[in-house]
């Protein structure tokens, strides 16, 4: 059962709402930040019953002495995003969002967030999140990170419920990767992801999150490797390489197999024989 809104601390409150996202998820969460100053995290969800309850929960939030003053983008995904005009024009509040999610979302962006950059929030115990720009799931996102608590908003880079898509075009997995084991590293106390419950001790989950990936990695490129100088094609490779989940998320496992093959085409581990008219075979080596 989907609890909201949910008083996380006295300063941080989360809104669960239904949005269009991969199962098995299905609500996205928005995070209010602040015990005065405060900023919403995610105008997430697309739906109008949603989004009236979204907009009362923050017409709520000034009956206990926390003023909204701007809403927060984590990057650009339509279970982000699918209420940011209505929302942000119905509270009237600016948006504040890395200008990789500017360029790829209609609503005007007022504050365009850059990596190191603070977001301070007056009040009883002044706060001070600093912006961490994330990239390798989308090209804008950013997490917040509340260095004096240990807290992190942490959008799509890891999730309680479900996984993480990395896929082309939007995903690096190469950039991912870097950018997982560099939130490993502020040893934080909690983080506050899109999908899922609070996660205690985040730092264990990056790290497995690392290992998973490493380890699908590992048997893309033995799969190349057992197709011999023939190659083959990255829907001929997956069966090898997902034979360990269900048939039924192959076509999205097919988009993660792809960000794979195009990180160890990067570092030279395999190559793409691209012929006219065919999908590209994959073959190991340079």
């Amino acid at each position: 059962m989907t609890v909201r809104p949910r008083e996380l601390s006295r300063s941080i409150a989360s809104f669960a709402a239904r949005t269009p996202t991969l199962p098995p998820a299905t609500h996205t969460n928005s995070y209010a930040l602040g015990a005065r100053d405060v900023v919403l995290v995610e105008p997430a969800t697309p739906y109008e019953d949603e989004q009236r309850a979204w907009i009362e929960w923050a017409l709520a939030l000034p009956s206990s002495g926390r003023i909204p003053k701007a809403i927060v983008v984590t990057h650009h995904h339509v279970d982000h995003v699918g209420g940011v005009d209505v929302l942000s024009r119905e509270l009237g509040l600016p948006l504040w969002a890395h200008a990789e999610t500017a360029s790829r979302i209609e609503a005007p962006v007022s504050r365009m967030l850059a990596d190191g950059d603070t977001i301070d929030l007056a009040g009883p115990v002044p706060e001070r999140w600093r912006v961490l720009h994330t990239p390798g799931h989308a090209p804008g996102h950013v997490c917040l990170h509340d260095e004096a608590e240990g807290t992190l908003v942490v959008g799509d880079m890891v999730a309680s419920v479900g996984t993480i898509l990395i896929a082309p075009g939007d995903g690096d997995m190469k950039v991912y990767l870097e950018q997982l084991e560099r939130l490993a590293a502020l040893d934080a106390r909690l983080a506050l992801p899109a999908h899922g419950d609070p996660i205690d001790a985040p730092t264990t989950l990056f790290r497995r999150y690392v290992a998973h990936r490493l380890m699908r990695e590992a048997k893309v490129l033995a799969a190349v490797v057992r197709h011999g100088a023939g190659g083959a094609r990255d829907d001929e490779l997956l069966p090898d390489v997902y034979d360990d989940t269900p048939v039924t998320i192959w076509p999205i496992a097919l988009l993660s197999l792809r960000a794979h093959l195009a990180k160890l085409e990067g570092e030279g581990r395999v190559r793409a024989d691209s012929r006219p008219g065919d999908r590209p075979r994959y073959i190991a080596g340079p």
